[in-house]
């Protein structure tokens, strides 16, 4: 029953297709939030870590977000590409 309710929560969680968000590619995902007064946006970017475990390693999601926009530059030219919002 937890279970259920857990995976009922992430996919009500989940953007909607299409919601300023692209998918695939060296990432996991990349979603733009809502512009700012100031002209900025949060940017946040899926991907995935592999952690050792024993004679293995295993992929764990990570979300690494960070502001983007005008006097916003990204440090990291993969965080940046698109350096224009995503469409909603």
């Amino acid at each position: 029953m937890a279970a259920l309710l857990a995976a009922t929560g992430l996919i009500a969680a989940a953007p909607t297709a299409g919601a300023g968000c692209l998918y695939g590619g060296g990432f996991i995902s990349k979603c733009d939030g809502p512009v700012q007064p100031d002209g900025a946006w949060l940017r946040c970017v899926g991907i995935a870590r592999g952690i050792p475990s024993g004679f293995s390693t295993h992929l764990v999601p990570e979300k690494r977000c960070g502001l983007m926009g005008p006097g916003q530059p990204a440090q990291d030219p993969a965080f940046a590409d698109p350096p224009v919002r995503i469409a909603d």
